[in-house]
Protein backbone atom coordinates (compact mmCIF):
# COMPACT_ATOMS: atom_id res chain seq x y z
CA UNK A 1 0.00 0.00 0.00
CA UNK A 2 2.91 2.34 0.56
CA UNK A 3 3.35 4.79 -2.27
CA UNK A 4 6.99 5.05 -3.27
CA UNK A 5 6.07 8.09 -5.36
CA UNK A 6 4.61 10.09 -2.48
CA UNK A 7 4.60 13.84 -3.07
CA UNK A 8 5.05 14.41 0.67
CA UNK A 9 8.39 14.89 2.45
CA UNK A 10 9.62 12.54 5.15
CA UNK A 11 7.76 13.22 8.39
CA UNK A 12 9.23 15.91 10.58
CA UNK A 13 9.68 15.61 14.34
CA UNK A 14 9.32 17.78 17.42
CA UNK A 15 8.48 21.43 17.09
CA UNK A 16 8.83 21.42 13.30
CA UNK A 17 6.09 18.77 13.12
CA UNK A 18 3.77 20.36 15.68
CA UNK A 19 4.26 24.08 15.04
CA UNK A 20 5.70 24.23 11.53
CA UNK A 21 3.95 25.00 8.26
CA UNK A 22 5.27 22.10 6.16
CA UNK A 23 2.75 19.36 5.41
CA UNK A 24 4.53 16.09 6.24
CA UNK A 25 1.84 13.51 7.03
CA UNK A 26 2.85 10.56 9.17
CA UNK A 27 1.41 7.53 7.40
CA UNK A 28 1.32 4.29 9.42
CA UNK A 29 3.27 1.11 8.62
CA UNK A 30 0.61 0.19 6.03
CA UNK A 31 1.01 3.59 4.34
CA UNK A 32 -2.31 4.96 5.65
CA UNK A 33 -3.55 7.95 7.60
CA UNK A 34 -6.91 8.08 9.41
CA UNK A 35 -9.47 10.49 7.99
CA UNK A 36 -12.71 11.68 9.60
CA UNK A 37 -15.26 13.25 7.26
CA UNK A 38 -17.64 15.78 8.83
CA UNK A 39 -20.47 17.84 7.40
CA UNK A 40 -19.04 21.26 6.54
CA UNK A 41 -22.16 23.09 7.72
CA UNK A 42 -23.25 21.19 10.83
CA UNK A 43 -20.04 19.50 11.99
CA UNK A 44 -21.84 16.13 12.13
CA UNK A 45 -19.43 13.20 11.90
CA UNK A 46 -20.26 11.36 8.69
CA UNK A 47 -17.63 8.67 8.34
CA UNK A 48 -14.16 7.45 9.24
CA UNK A 49 -11.91 6.12 6.50
CA UNK A 50 -8.26 5.91 5.56
CA UNK A 51 -6.12 7.64 2.95
CA UNK A 52 -2.81 6.68 1.45
CA UNK A 53 -0.50 9.33 -0.02
CA UNK A 54 -2.25 9.14 -3.40
CA UNK A 55 -5.73 9.56 -1.87
CA UNK A 56 -4.66 12.55 0.22
CA UNK A 57 -2.91 14.12 -2.76
CA UNK A 58 -5.93 13.59 -5.06
CA UNK A 59 -8.29 14.99 -2.41
CA UNK A 60 -6.14 18.11 -2.11
CA UNK A 61 -5.79 18.49 -5.88
CA UNK A 62 -9.41 17.86 -6.92
CA UNK A 63 -11.44 19.00 -3.93
CA UNK A 64 -13.28 15.66 -4.05
CA UNK A 65 -12.81 13.06 -1.30
CA UNK A 66 -10.64 10.08 -2.20
CA UNK A 67 -9.91 7.21 0.17
CA UNK A 68 -8.01 3.95 0.33
CA UNK A 69 -10.21 0.93 0.98
CA UNK A 70 -8.46 -1.48 3.31
CA UNK A 71 -11.02 -4.22 2.60
CA UNK A 72 -10.65 -3.94 -1.18
CA UNK A 73 -7.00 -2.91 -1.16
CA UNK A 74 -7.50 -0.04 -3.59
CA UNK A 75 -8.02 3.67 -4.04
CA UNK A 76 -11.61 4.91 -4.41
CA UNK A 77 -13.27 8.23 -5.05
CA UNK A 78 -16.26 8.72 -2.76
CA UNK A 79 -19.44 8.59 -4.82
CA UNK A 80 -17.77 7.16 -7.90
CA UNK A 81 -20.36 4.39 -8.23
CA UNK A 82 -23.14 5.66 -5.96
CA UNK A 83 -23.25 9.38 -6.82
CA UNK A 84 -22.93 10.21 -3.09
CA UNK A 85 -19.90 12.43 -3.58
CA UNK A 86 -18.07 14.52 -1.01
CA UNK A 87 -17.00 18.03 -2.04
CA UNK A 88 -14.18 19.00 0.29
CA UNK A 89 -14.39 22.48 1.79
CA UNK A 90 -11.48 22.25 4.24
CA UNK A 91 -8.81 19.78 5.31
CA UNK A 92 -7.46 19.86 8.85
CA UNK A 93 -4.47 17.87 10.10
CA UNK A 94 -3.85 17.09 13.76
CA UNK A 95 -0.89 18.19 15.89
CA UNK A 96 1.38 15.26 15.03
CA UNK A 97 0.16 14.97 11.43
CA UNK A 98 -1.12 11.40 11.67
CA UNK A 99 -4.85 12.07 11.23
CA UNK A 100 -6.96 14.39 9.09
CA UNK A 101 -10.46 15.79 9.28
CA UNK A 102 -12.14 16.81 6.06
CA UNK A 103 -15.13 19.12 6.07
CA UNK A 104 -17.40 18.10 3.20
CA UNK A 105 -20.64 18.87 1.41
CA UNK A 106 -22.47 15.66 0.53
CA UNK A 107 -23.81 15.11 -2.97
CA UNK A 108 -26.53 12.73 -4.09
CA UNK A 109 -29.01 11.85 -1.36
CA UNK A 110 -26.70 13.21 1.33
CA UNK A 111 -25.89 9.70 2.56
CA UNK A 112 -22.25 9.10 3.46
CA UNK A 113 -22.64 5.50 4.63
CA UNK A 114 -22.72 2.46 2.35
CA UNK A 115 -25.79 1.30 4.34
CA UNK A 116 -27.73 4.23 2.89
CA UNK A 117 -27.63 6.36 6.04
CA UNK A 118 -26.41 9.93 6.35
CA UNK A 119 -23.67 8.92 8.81
CA UNK A 120 -21.76 5.71 9.39
CA UNK A 121 -22.28 6.38 13.10
CA UNK A 122 -25.96 5.43 13.40
CA UNK A 123 -25.77 3.18 16.48
CA UNK A 124 -25.08 3.99 20.11
CA UNK A 125 -23.08 2.05 22.68
CA UNK A 126 -24.68 1.93 26.14
CA UNK A 127 -22.98 3.74 29.03
CA UNK A 128 -23.17 2.85 32.70
CA UNK A 129 -22.90 -0.94 32.42
CA UNK A 130 -19.99 -3.32 31.99
CA UNK A 131 -19.38 -4.66 28.50
CA UNK A 132 -20.44 -8.25 27.97
CA UNK A 133 -21.22 -10.76 25.26
CA UNK A 134 -24.84 -9.56 25.58
CA UNK A 135 -24.19 -5.81 25.12
CA UNK A 136 -26.82 -4.40 22.77
CA UNK A 137 -26.50 -1.36 20.53
CA UNK A 138 -29.16 1.32 20.21
CA UNK A 139 -30.07 3.25 17.06
CA UNK A 140 -29.88 7.02 16.56
CA UNK A 141 -32.87 7.18 14.22
CA UNK A 142 -30.73 7.79 11.12
CA UNK A 143 -32.66 5.67 8.61
CA UNK A 144 -31.45 4.71 5.12
CA UNK A 145 -31.94 7.30 2.38
CA UNK A 146 -31.36 4.79 -0.43
CA UNK A 147 -31.38 1.03 -0.98
CA UNK A 148 -27.74 -0.16 -0.92
CA UNK A 149 -28.53 -3.31 -2.91
CA UNK A 150 -30.03 -1.21 -5.71
CA UNK A 151 -26.96 1.08 -5.78
CA UNK A 152 -24.09 -1.33 -5.09
CA UNK A 153 -25.53 -4.71 -6.01
CA UNK A 154 -26.19 -7.80 -3.93
CA UNK A 155 -22.78 -7.98 -2.22
CA UNK A 156 -22.37 -4.34 -1.24
CA UNK A 157 -19.77 -2.99 1.11
CA UNK A 158 -17.65 0.08 1.59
Amino acid sequence: MCDSHSPFPAPQTGEALEEGTLLSPRFDAAGLITCVAVDAASGEVLMLAHMNAQALSLTMETGEAHYFSRSRGKLWKKGESSGHTQKVREILIDCDQDAVVIKVEMGGTGAACHTGRRSCFYRTVPLGAAASAETRLGFTGDTPRFDPKAVYGKDHGH
